[in-house]
């Protein structure tokens, strides 16, 4: 079988970027999935707003689900990485098998509570009395999906992680061309509006879990899926290194929730509703750097695990310097996009014009700071798939910590609006945070290189 990128030999430069591009893009496209729910829900007419801000409500309860694929993905994944570096292709396959075996059970659990609880949490997030309906509609049909989601999200870590960059890229392509055929046909053909992009949404995300596991199942992966061989140490591991990814995704969709609730609780009449219709653009629009950012960082770490896992700590400095020159020119374009021309993108959903001034000046307070989000990410994920499980979760907390004191005060001194503004104040203190724990801590971490 021929490998795409071999880990073990080719020139750093070249493979950090035929990892980084396939999953960058891919990342990119994956935010068509709810872009484009949102840009052909917003359109829908007379109830247009009211869904958009419904979905806009459901949107960090569906990524808070797929942070769980995160969870067993991305904490396997460099796992079964450091032990293909190692040579060990027996415990590479008993981890995939374990990470399976988890993800899936996993799935079925969180798919039957968060079911169960759905009216609750929707109406608790900062739902009103007007968006309830949209937003309880979408999430209900969302829901059975779940198992397609995770899985196709979660195993996808584990073709990438292989050398299989393209492969990976072509999962999330599959779904995200799916939804974009199927959106229209649901929404506007067939006249049933959020129940129809929930639908193709659940349809598209089955059509990339098939894709995904039909792979690791065929004679065409490296190291395939197989059943038997569990072992609660190895899923303990999975557990402990995917916190961190866990917490960074799990906790962005806490933050949303809590800044759609603060917007709720300052919002006097029917400017609460308007605000969440904002900010659910907003938010499309940051998951445009965010998604395509983790891309290039979580894409490249199989770089980092394998050869830290084979002790190459030269491979490993040169690895995270093109990672980070890459996170920063994708940022430094995504600020210069988000500064000078946000409207085109936010007419992609309204066109009513005090939604679009709200929304533009949004995007340009949340993207002034965002070039050094980039040193972040980089340091973050690079601990990550090293196996350095704490340091990164507690570097992740703390830009978590500083975003959330931000919404709680901020918009108590200058007035709802200024909620934005807790988006650089964390991005800077992150960018701060993160490069120092690096320049302390790197030479340790490479110089002790145990294994895992």
């Amino acid at each position: 079988m021929k490998i795409e990128n071999n880990l073990d030999t080719d020139k750093i430069g070249g493979l950090v970027w035929r990892l980084a591009f396939p999953s960058m893009l891919a990342q990119f496209v994956s935010v068509l999935y709810s872009i484009v729910d949102r840009m052909y829900i917003g359109n829908i007419p007379v109830i247009g707003a009211e869904a958009l801000a419904g979905v806009g409500i459901c949107g960090p309860v569906v990524t808070l689900l797929s942070s769980f694929a995160s969870w067993i993905g991305v904490g396997g994944a460099p796992l079964m990485s450091i032990r293909l570096g190692q040579k060990n292709e027996k415990a590479a396959q008993s981890m995939l098998a374990n990470c399976f075996a988890l993800l899936l059970g996993m799935a079925l659990v969180i798919m039957t509570v968060t079911f169960l609880l759905k009216g609750w949490l929707l109406r608790w997030f900062g739902a009103s009395s007007a968006v309830f309906p949209y937003a309880n509609e979408y999430l209900s049909w969302y829901l059975a999906g779940t198992v397609f989601s995770l899985l196709s999200v979660g195993m996808n870590q584990f073709i990438i992680c292989q050398g299989f960059a393209k492969v990976g890229m072509k999962s999330v392509v599959i779904g995200a061309v799916s939804n974009i055929v199927l959106d229209p046909v649901f929404i506007f053909s067939m006249h049933i509006g959020v129940k129809g992009a929930a639908i193709a949404t659940v349809l598209s995300q089955m059509a990339s879990c098939i894709y995904v596991l039909a792979f690791l199942f065929s004679d065409r992966s490296l190291v395939p899926i197989t059943f038997g061989g569990y072992r609660g140490r190895y899923m303990k591991q999975v557990l402990l290194v995917g916190l961190s990814p866990f917490l960074i995704i799990a906790s962005d969709s806490v933050l949303i929730i809590v800044m759609n609730m603060v917007i709720n609780a300052y919002g006097k009449g029917g400017r609460g509703d308007m605000l969440l219709t904002c900010n659910t653009i907003l938010q499309s629009f940051m998951l445009m750097i965010t998604m395509p950012l983790g891309g290039i960082t979580g894409g490249t770490q199989t770089v980092l695990g394998y050869n830290y896992g084979a002790k190459r700590p030269d491979r490993i400095r040169k690895a995270q310097k093109y990672i980070l020159a890459l996170g920063l020119v994708f940022t430094t374009i995504m600020f210069i996009i988000g500064q000078l021309v946000p409207g085109y993108f936010v007419q992609i959903f309204t066109r009513n014009p005090a939604y679009m001034e709200v929304t533009q000046r949004a995007i340009r307070v949340c993207t002034m700071c965002i070039i050094p989000l980039a040193v972040q990410y980089t340091i973050v994920d690079g601990f990550t798939g090293m196996g350095i499980a704490r340091v990164a979760v507690s570097l992740s907390m703390f830009r978590k910590l500083i975003y959330f004191l931000g919404m709680l005060i901020i918009p108590m001194l200058f007035g709802v609006e200024s909620v934005f503004f807790a988006e650089p104040v964390s991005d800077v203190a992150a960018c701060i945070s993160s490069a120092a724990a690096f320049l302390l801590l790197s030479g340790k971490v490479l110089g002790d290189n145990k294994r895992l």
